[in-house]
């Protein structure tokens, strides 16, 4: 969008204003206006502030209070607006004709709760906004924080003087990010942006991504996000910041069914599904947390630590018991210990003193020391291990000064891992526990080295942290994609769709599989057959045994009607399995129209596999792919991607797949033809693609793969087209 007041434009006016103007200003106790007041003098922010109210003509022990804003001194940049419902309205078109450049809404009631009356509300809101050309953060939020410009309209009491930092923070719960910014700046990181964004009537994730990632002071940028506005916009921002070296650490609503209901009462509306956001996100550079602890770890370590070139780890404990405590928690967070090499055992044993005889406590990546008088030494030697990317060592702050030996020891190892070649390496504690004065500003002292705390969570943050940098790596480094047109046919078989019973557009199977067919994804010989006759010629021309399948633009799911038939053997087998199909139809599903057969070549047994699309409200269409036919639903075996994705990102997705282990020849059977399944993913992911403001669905199920043969095939497919009157 090029309006001044979205992107980072819009934000810095937000975000550095010449004054402030509170409409809805109060002398009643315990009101915003007081707060906000208080909040932008506390932290020094040094413009004019002025109250405004019609009915007062001083407020806050005597200050001069103005009717409106055409009557301040001069014209208003930012508006902070307390007022309740229609008035909200007025006062940003009001704001608008008197010049100013930006404002947050406190106020409630624009679509919050899903009523009718306040989403009508909240879409008058964002017209008024567009008309006032003003960049807006809210309304329903808490105010912001932006320490390069000592500007403070959150409503935290608690928080003092303003200080820069590495991390901005934004959020749609105000309480939600006040709570991430007290976890942070407990743990000695300074957050130097704090925005509560509420409903995102005018600014939105988009604009904020933009912003922070030019903005010099911020390396990570963390956010609590409850619906995406403008999801290509929010894409093309996050992979922004990753070109630029900042990642996006987000906690993102929408895992489970009432966390969606939840933030539609929230924030009015619909949260999508967040195994979809989970797909795109690895592609556009984010990392999803759950929890503000797991944030507040991968912050930590973001801010402090090196990246690393992976997610392999190799630990150095004091403790056999913690050694326990990091393995059980690698197997539950997907962690991998690898390990360590023969020559690394060597030299390990040499220093520590262990003989062969001993048998081999330094497997799985670990080095576990009984004294600390090699401790450096171990450090080193881990460091020269290729099976490992990243370094943990027990230790915790200190609490108070000379309390032990852990000042000396902390302070040699962050000067190790600031060496020019060093490998990351991170202090793991056996639990979490409170950060005193003393520790905080012992902290200050040593910035290369990650303190995370608790097994659990210190791996989940080292492993994403690896995985992200390793995505980004090869993001920066991967050839432009070509630009492939969609084929020729493609739109001319999209048009052919035809509205169900139900009232759905879909893609019959025949034009379903010729739509695949044009993207390269093969399917078993086939004819359309619309009387007995047709389906026994086609039949002998295919050859038995052919499976039978009812064509009709009122069913999507044949098999619940009785409509597909396997193991025709003859021509009798053919003419009786037409009549069946039909007459299974009339009484399952009277209304539905019959067109008649497809006759099809029968394919024997073979790996049974699914690919599918599915649009998503957030973040549009995304590839799922997994254990197709019945184990779809047994077993529920999928992962989902971006798309449009390659044959190597589709082959890394075949990898989360319990699926991989079939198709690599499972028990002795012969391996399948894994590069053409991959093939047939991207050729999928292609198609959604090319057709993303068409396509609401495609379903290949299943796609089988013979072990020991060449290629893949689509046995099923369905096409679903979107509805575009619906809202």
């Amino acid at each position: 969008m090029t309006q001044k007041h979205k992107g980072a434009n819009g934000v810095a006016a937000l975000l550095a204003p010449r004054n402030v103007a509170i409409v809805g200003a109060s002398d009643r106790a315990g009101s915003w206006s007081i707060t906000v007041n208080n909040s932008l003098k506390r932290t020094g922010f040094k413009g004019p502030i002025y109250p405004v109210n019609p009915r007062s003509e001083t407020v806050w022990g005597g200050e001069a209070c103005y009717k409106d804003l055409a009557s301040l001194p001069e014209a208003p940049d930012h508006v902070v607006v307390l007022v309740p419902g229609r008035a909200v309205i007025d006062t940003i078109r009001a704001a608008g004709k008197a010049g100013a450049r930006s404002a947050t809404i406190f106020s409630s009631g624009f679509g919050e709760g899903g009523d009718e009356e306040g989403r009508k509300l909240g879409a008058e809101l964002a017209a008024a906004i567009e008309e006032a050309q003003m960049a807006v953060s809210g309304p329903n939020c808490l105010g912001n924080l932006a320490a390069p410009s000592n500007f403070m309209t959150l409503t935290d009491r608690r928080i003092g003087a303003l200080k820069r930092g590495p991390v901005a923070i934004f959020g749609q719960s105000g309480g939600i990010v006040t709570a991430i910014y007290r976890s942070l700046t407990n743990r000695g990181i300074q957050p130097g942006f704090a925005l509560t964004v509420g409903n995102e009537a005018g600014l939105n994730a988009a604009d904020y991504i933009e912003y922070f990632t030019q903005d010099p002071d911020t390396s990570v940028i963390a956010c609590f996000i409850e619906a995406i506005r403008e999801p290509e916009r929010f894409r093309a921002a996050c992979i922004a910041a990753r070109r630029a070296g900042k990642p996006v650490v987000a906690m993102k609503i929408g895992g489970s069914e009432a966390s969606r209901t939840a933030a539609l009462a929230h924030t009015g509306s619909l949260a999508g599904s967040l195994q979809c956001f989970d797909a795109v996100a690895e592609a556009i550079g984010v990392i999803r947390v759950d929890t503000i602890d797991d944030m507040t770890e991968v912050v930590e370590a973001l801010t402090h630590g090196k990246r690393p070139n992976g997610a392999r780890i190799g630990a150095i404990t004091f403790s056999g018991g913690l050694k326990g405590l990091l393995l059980e928690a690698a197997e539950r967070n997907h962690v991998s210990f690898p390990p360590l090499q023969d020559a690394t055992i060597e030299r390990l044993r040499e220093v520590l003193g262990i003989g062969t005889s001993m048998g081999n406590p330094l497997d799985a990546g670990f080095a576990a020391l009984s004294s600390k008088e090699a401790y450096f030494k171990c450090i080193e030697i881990m460091q020269d291990d290729s099976n490992i990317d990243q370094i943990v060592v027990q230790e915790e702050l200190p609490t108070a000064d000379g309390v032990n030996d852990k000042a000396a020891n902390l302070r040699v190892v962050n000067d190790m891992a600031g060496a020019p070649n060093a490998k990351p390496i991170a202090v793991v504690s056996m639990a979490s526990y409170m950060y005193t004065d003393y520790s905080r500003t012992f902290r200050e002292g040593f910035m290369r080295l990650p303190v995370l705390h608790e097994v659990d969570k210190a791996l989940k943050a080292l492993r994403r942290v690896g995985e992200w940098n390793v995505s980004t790596v090869r993001a920066q480094n991967a050839p432009a994609r070509a630009a492939i047109s969609a084929p020729l046919e493609a739109a001319g078989l999209l048009a052919r769709a035809a509205l169900s019973s139900e009232g759905v557009r879909t893609l019959g199977e025949a034009d379903s599989k010729a739509l695949l067919a044009a993207y390269g994804v093969k399917a078993p010989m086939e004819t359309f057959a619309s009387d007995a006759g047709a389906a026994m010629a086609a039949a002998k021309a295919i050859g038995f045994p052919v499976v039978m399948k009812l064509v009709s633009p009122d069913v999507q799911h044949k098999t619940e009607v009785g409509g597909v038939l396997v193991g025709v053997a003859d021509e009798a087998g053919v003419r009786a399995g037409f009549e069946k199909i039909r007459a299974s139809l009339a009484v399952k599903e009277p209304n539905a129209a019959f067109e008649g057969v497809l006759v099809a070549q029968q394919i024997g047994r073979g790996v049974e596999l699914v690919i599918g699309v599915q649009r998503d409200p957030e973040v549009g269409p995304v590839v799922m792919f997994g254990s197709g036919g019945v184990l779809l639903e047994v077993a529920k075996d999928v992962a989902f991607g971006a798309v449009p994705m390659t044959s190597d990102e589709a082959l890394r997705l075949i990898e989360r797949t319990g699926a991989a282990r079939l198709l690599a020849g499972y028990r002795g059977a012969p391996a399948c033809d894994i590069e053409a399944v991959a093939m047939a993913i991207s050729a999928v992911s292609r198609l959604a693609a090319d057709f993303a403001e068409d396509i609401e669905s495609v379903d290949v199920n299943p796609l089988v793969a013979i072990p020991g043969e060449r290629g893949a095939l689509a046995l099923d497919a369905l096409v679903v087209l979107r509805d575009k009157t619906a809202k």
